[in-house]
């Protein structure tokens, strides 16, 4: 398993993979196989690297990305930019029919609380040096 999730973060190996790669702030969400504040945290994390973020789930996940958005929101880090929803057909390889679900996107920017409190704790961090 571990070589299966190597191979699936591609590290621009070909240019197949360079088409894809525009959307490096696009996080997947999937309420089955990380904890919440895994994700969490990787927002955060992509909120100060790249001042956004954009969160994308199917069907059950969708709850996940919305309380993920809560959470960055109500601790002041960041807004909403765009929410968008939409369906996808997928198929079912148990029925081997096609399926439609849910799928929701909603990209998160960084506030100017968040900058100001960055540039607050650099400021700290270089008076205590």
């Amino acid at each position: 398993m571990l070589a299966t999730v190597a191979a699936s973060v591609p590290q621009n190996q070909n240019s197949n993979h360079e088409v894809e790669s525009p959307k490096k702030n696009k996080i997947q969400v999937s309420n089955t196989k990380k904890p919440l504040f895994f994700y969490v945290n990787l927002a955060k994390r992509y909120i100060q690297q790249r001042d956004e973020v954009v969160l994308s789930a199917l069907g059950m996940g969708i709850t996940t990305v919305v309380t993920i958005a809560e959470i960055l929101k109500n601790n002041g880090l960041a807004t909403e930019k765009k929410i968008s929803t939409s369906s996808v057909s997928l198929k079912d390889e148990n029925k081997g029919r096609l399926v439609q679900k849910a799928k929701i996107e909603i990209v998160m920017e960084k506030t100017e609380k968040s900058t100001e409190s960055e540039a607050a704790a650099t400021d700290d961090g270089n008076e205590k040096k």
